[in-house]
């Protein structure tokens, strides 16, 4: 279970990380539902992690994308972790070891700036490396979808700011969604400040609440 030193949290839910991922943001961005009526889908994350919504999120798409379908995945992250890191992390799921080996074989041996890699199955990954902020200001992409997982609100709450909750709306597709294991408050409050139409749903492994959005 990895653990950040920095922000003093656990990097994803202790019970079960990899269902948390499809509770919170697979169900609650409606997917893989959309996939079956666009050609190429943008998912933009903020904080890769070890890369597990990215494993089980493309696990998914493997299953039930179009024949045509393209998928690009952008995640945020100002800590990138070592490939070495990852594995250990994430070989504690048999469901995504395929995925988990072909990200730990093309990550790079000293992550920054963009690492942009190619898979097959028309998925493509890009782990942008730095403060989310400025790199997400900096960004051309709009995102169809939003998984928002930085550390804990009261943890980190510069990852929750209005400011960057701001650009995720302003970044976001016309019609498009984000998803959050996260309920505070400010939290809830700054999303929908931003623009977002928000809903609150019962949370993961007996947590009262998670939140999900609409850009109208």
């Amino acid at each position: 279970m990895p653990y950040s030193t920095e922000f003093g949290d656990h990097f994803y839910c202790r019970t079960d990380g990899r269902l948390e991922c499809g509770h919170v943001f697979l169900s609650g961005n409606r997917l893989p539902q959309r996939w079956q009526t666009v050609k190429s889908f943008v998912i933009g994350e903020l904080g890769f992690g070890t890369g597990l919504n990215f494993c089980e999120t493309w696990r998914q798409w493997k299953r039930t994308r179009t024949a045509a379908g393209r998928l690009h995945f952008i995640s945020f992250e100002r800590f990138p972790m070592m490939a070495a890191d990852i594995d250990r992390a994430l070989s504690h799921w048999p469901e995504i070891s395929e995925e988990r080996q072909a990200l730990v074989a093309s990550w790079p041996e000293t992550p920054e700036g963009h690492v942009d890699l190619e898979f097959t199955d028309e998925a493509r990954l890009t782990v942008v490396c730095g403060p989310a902020l400025a790199s997400l200001g900096a960004s051309e992409h709009t995102f169809d979808a939003w998984y928002l997982d930085g550390f804990a609100p009261s943890r980190n709450p510069d990852m929750w700011s209005w400011e960057l909750m701001q650009l995720v709306f302003d970044k976001a597709a016309s019609g498009g969604t984000f998803a959050t294991y996260a309920a505070a408050g400010f939290v809830r409050r700054n999303l929908e400040a931003a623009g977002f139409v928000v809903e609150r749903r019962p949370g993961f492994a007996g947590k009262r609440e998670m939140l999900r959005g609409d850009k109208p």
